[in-house]
């Protein structure tokens, strides 16, 4: 009479061939694919650029507002070059 414990062990084997054979078949991987959807850039006249690089050299140095334009650039360029 066999041993639980050489039992278990052929069980075991068992299971760990047969998990290494099915995952041989997959032919597509288990992520889905992740779309990119890029924002919109919205385009400003050159009036209203310069408006703003003109309100924009009135602010004090070191304003919150020009380093939050200065992200703000950064991510339409990111967006722009997402399209």
């Amino acid at each position: 009479m066999m041993s639980n414990a050489i039992c278990w062990k052929r069980q075991l084997a068992a299971l760990a061939i047969a998990t290494s054979l099915l995952s041989g078949c997959a032919t597509v991987g288990s992520n889905p694919p992740i779309a990119i959807v890029c924002p919109p850039v919205v385009q400003y006249s050159r009036e209203a650029q310069a408006r703003a690089a003109e309100e924009l050299t009135s602010l004090p140095d070191g304003s919150a507002i020009a380093e939050l334009l200065a992200d703000y650039s950064v991510m339409r360029a990111q967006a722009s070059a997402c399209q």
